[in-house]
Parts: C-alpha cells; sequence; structure tokens
C-alpha cells in the first residue's frame, strides 16, 4: 500500500484521535502565541522608549530562542515542576519572544521623526501619539515578527508530546516508534498546513487593517483569547484517576488494563495519559500529581529511580522485594505485585549476520568492538543496567556507537546502518525482523517485570486499588505480551481494544 492510502486509512481509523489532537495543537499553539504577544508588545514599546537598555534584552531574548527546544522544554519541567501543557506552553512562549519583541522595537524606532515631532508639535501625549500614529505606522513590522512566532511555535509544538502536552505531535512519536510513515504524516503534514493557514489569517487581517484601524486585529485577538479560556470553562466530569505510560505499545496496552480492571469494579472515572518519553517524564508526572499510576519495570525502579544495581544472580522475586521497599523508603510509592512477563533488556542483532560472526552471547562480540556499530536508544545508552553496565561487566567499549530513538534503532539494524541494537524480550520488532537475542551470559541485565506504581496516599484514599490490580499479578506471558504488542505496533489495533480483549479472554470479566 502506498504511502497516500495508508494515511487515508489511518485517517479513518483514527478520526476521533485525530480532530482531539488537531484540537489541543491549536490551541496550545494560541495560548503560547497570546502568552508571548502580552509579554513582548508591551515590552518592545517600553524599550522603544528606554533605547540604552534595548538591545541588552532584546539580546537575552535572542539567547533564549538559540537554546534547543528539546532543552527548553526539559528546563520548565524542572523548573515548574510539572508535565504537560503548561511547561509546553511556557517554553514554546519563551521560544517565541524574539521575533515579536524585536520586530516591535524595530518598528516604533523607526517611524520617521519628523512625523513624531508633528504629532507632539500638534499637542499630543505620548500614549496618543503611540496609539493614533506610531502603532498602525509600525503595524506590518510587528505583525511580520508575530506571524514569524506563530510558525515557530506551531512547528515546535510538535514536540511538546514527549512530556504528554497532547497536540499532533503525538502522531509523530507514535510513528517514529513503529517505524511507521503513515502516523508521521498524519501529524506533520497537517502541523505544517495549520502554520501555513495561521500565517494566511495574520496576513489577511494585517492587511485589513492597513490604513484604517486596528479593529481586524483586535478581532483576531478576541477569538484567539475565547478559543484559549473555552477548555477552562467546558464542564465536563474530570476523571477520579488517571493512569499514565511511557511511550511504545506495551506501556499503554498495560495502562489500558489497569483502567478496565479498575472501571469494571468500581464507579471510578478512569483516564489514561500514555506517551511519556521517558523512565523520568512518567516518574516526574507521578511524582506532581499529573498521574497517579503508570506500570513501571522492577529493573528500571532500581537501576534509575532508586540508583542501585541489583546482585548478579538475583531473582525477579528478590529484584521486585528490593524495589518495593526501596520505593516505599525513598519516594514514599505503593509498587504492587509484578506481571509475569520479563521485559528485560537485550542485545539483538539479524539472525544471519550473528550466524555469520558465529556471535550467540555478548562476550562473543569481543573480537569485534572495531567493527560492529551498535544502535542504542538515548536512556540505554547511559544508565548502568546498560551500555555503562555492559562496559563494566563485559569490559566492551563499541568504537561506534549511534544514539537514537527506540523506533528508528529496529530500522536501523535492518537497514544495515547499524550491527546490532538494545531491544526488549517482548518487542514485536524480534518477530517481524528475525533478530536474535544475545544470551547474557554474564547476567549483567536485572528482571523487568512491570507493576503498578502510585503514591502510598494514592492508595491510602483508593485501598480497594491493590485487589483490583494484583489481580494481574503473575499474569501475562513473554509469547502473550509479544503477540499484543505486535497488534498494536504491526496491525495497528487500538491498544485499548488489545487490553480488553485479553482481559475477557482470560476470565478477568466477561
Amino acid at each position: 500500500m502506498g504511502v497516500i492510502p495508508s494515511i487515508i486509512e489511518l485517517f479513518q481509523n483514527r478520526q476521533t484521535m485525530f480532530w482531539t489532537l488537531l484540537w489541543e495543537h491549536i490551541h496550545m499553539s494560541l495560548l503560547a502565541l497570546l502568552c508571548a504577544v502580552f509579554i513582548a508588545l508591551p515590552l518592545g514599546i517600553y524599550l522603544s522608549r528606554k533605547a540604552k537598555i534595548a538591545e541588552p534584552i532584546i539580546g537575552i531574548a535572542a539567547v533564549l530562542q538559540t537554546i534547543p527546544s528539546l532543552a527548553l522544554l526539559g528546563f520548565m519541567i524542572l523548573l515548574l515542576n510539572e508535565i504537560g501543557t503548561l511547561p509546553a506552553v511556557v517554553a514554546l512562549s519563551v521560544y517565541a519572544l524574539l521575533p515579536i519583541l524585536r520586530n516591535t522595537y524595530t518598528g516604533i524606532s523607526d517611524v520617521d521623526p519628523a512625523i513624531k515631532e508633528a504629532a507632539t508639535g500638534m499637542g499630543m501625549s505620548s500614549f496618543r501619539r503611540l496609539q493614533k500614529i506610531e502603532l498602525p505606522m509600525a503595524m506590518p513590522v510587528i505583525m511580520a515578527g508575530i506571524r514569524t512566532s506563530m510558525v515557530l511555535i506551531v512547528g515546535t509544538a510538535t514536540l511538546a508530546a514527549l512530556i504528554s502536552a497532547g497536540g499532533l505531535g503525538d502522531f509523530i512519536m507514535t510513528g517514529i516508534d513503529r517505524a511507521d510513515n503513515a502516523y508521521i504524516l498524519l501529524g506533520a503534514i497537517p502541523a505544517a498546513l495549520l502554520a501555513i493557514l495561521f500565517d494566511m489569517i495574520l496576513r489577511v487581517t494585517e492587511k485589513a487593517s492597513q490604513g484604517k484601524s486596528l479593529t481586524p486585529i483586535l478581532s483576531i485577538v478576541i477569538t484567539s483569547v475565547l478559543i484559549v479560556i473555552a477548555p477552562f470553562v467546558t464542564f465536563e466530569q474530570e476523571p477520579d484517576l488517571v493512569i499514565g505510560g511511557k511511550l511504545g505499545a506495551e506501556p499503554e496496552i498495560i495502562a489500558n488494563m489497569y483502567k478496565h480492571l479498575i472501571e469494571e469494579e468500581t464507579s471510578h472515572q478512569v483516564a489514561v495519559e500514555s506517551g511519556f518519553g521517558s523512565t523520568d517524564a512518567a516518574f516526574n508526572a507521578l511524582s506532581v500529581d499529573e498521574i497517579d499510576i503508570y506500570p513501571e519495570f522492577t529493573g528500571t525502579a532500581m537501576a534509575a529511580l532508586l540508583e542501585v544495581t541489583p546482585e548478579s544472580q538475583s531473582t525477579e522475586e528478590e529484584v521486585y522485594n528490593q524495589a518495593r521497599q526501596g520505593m516505599a523508603e525513598e519516594y514514599h510509592m505503593s509498587y504492587l505485585k509484578p506481571m509475569a512477563f520479563n521485559n528485560t533488556y537485550a542485545l539483538a542483532m539479524r539472525e544471519q549476520h550473528a550466524e555469520k560472526l558465529g556471535i550467540q552471547t555478548i562476550s562473543d562480540m569481543a573480537p569485534y568492538t572495531d567493527e560492529l556499530t551498535a544502535g542504542f536508544t538515548f536512556e540505554f545508552a547511559d544508565r548502568e543496567d546498560g551500555y555503562i553496565g555492559i562496559q563494566d561487566a563485559y569490559g566492551l567499549d563499541f568504537k561506534n556507537v549511534e544514539t537514537m530513538d527506540s523506533g528508528l534503532r529496529t530500522r536501523a539494524v535492518e537497514t544495515g546502518e547499524v550491527d546490532f541494537i538494545d531491544a526488549y524480550f517482548t518487542d514485536a520488532d524480534m518477530v517481524e525482523y528475525d533478530l536474535r537475542v544475545l544470551e547474557d551470559d554474564k547476567n549483567l541485565f536485572p528482571p523487568y517485570q512491570g507493576a503498578p506504581l502510585m503514591k502510598q496516599e494514592t492508595l491510602e484514599v483508593y485501598p480497594e486499588l491493590e485487589e483490583i490490580l494484583n489481580q494481574l499479578s503473575g499474569e501475562i506471558t513473554n509469547e502473550e505480551m509479544q503477540q499484543m504488542n505486535y497488534k498494536v505496533d504491526y496491525n495497528d489495533a487500538d491498544p485499548s481494544i488489545v487490553a480488553r480483549d485479553y482481559l475477557t479472554e482470560n476470565g478477568f470479566f466477561e
């Protein structure tokens, strides 16, 4: 099937989701633009009266815009101690300040001094002169800055999906994770068209106001404000519980299992907010009450959150008990019982390539450290139970290491751009791409069993959650999880439906 038919089919299957994400993208973009305008426009006007301090302040705005957008998003999460829309809007607003600020200052400063003197000579006050002379004459330059900021915001807003802020970036991130061009284009094309549409509206508004009044511009501002405040005056019922999940099919499937079980056995309303781009993002969201529960792996809790390396040969039960005790003592978190499947880290190569080199175990790679190119995710490359651990435990230091998104690494090994990758035992990619999992002959990778993680106070408020969610304890084999992941990643099945089908077929409810 070609790309265009695939996009059309995907749109037909995901219409509700598409319109929701489009609305989120519009809302987030307009809110960021209004914040930038309300800050930069008055500041630019003020600086036009204070020329001595203008350049240093504009220089600060220029420095802020040079910060990579991902870094700015990460900084705002730490500064605001929050995940989601707020840090995304603040980051986007900061990113959009410079064009509006510089153009406002330049536009007003470049008004002919003779005209200003004439207006003053006619008895106009500074404010009256600004209103009647300077702003109307500077408006084309100011609007050019606003249009530039709008395009920057709409494009950069796609990255907000990494911190669960929603928007069309959700499609793009899903497409990257699954190496699916249809998803990527279903997010990228509307985002580009949205930027063009907003630019056209602003350009038409600018032309309509030239030589007349600022009424058309004020109308656009009022309309934008109404769109921005609309979600805050709706009367939709807030969910009782929000279940989060990291980026990928597996966390979303498990999160939906939690949702179905809770709603089946209680009257609680549950929402699922998946797509957190990393362990830190998901855990921060839990810590600041953006979400109430999320499935975390025992090995990840140990290595990434508690920064403790499990002892070699530790059993699954020992790792879980150590993680449960550590999360309770250090973070006051409740860690319920884990499921059966063990989605531990692994190194994987194409079967044919591994056979040619005679590689069965990780230790077998020792003679090829200068020849083989590794393709690691950003998180694996910087974890004690990842590449750092491989260097320590196996003494392997590969000459060529490429870091990339999880969805790209599988495609990279398939096309031969890299020779081996980090992977997970339950990945659907193992089947789809005929990959060989190399034996961890020194038992570096600890068990990775998924279990519900939540604050202790959440469990105190909803004590029934323990019995409900512990029904999954010891359930779901590696093969079952792999097949569910395959349905979502390669058959484009809805994670919520896949989760409910599993629960129904295995007798959790009818």
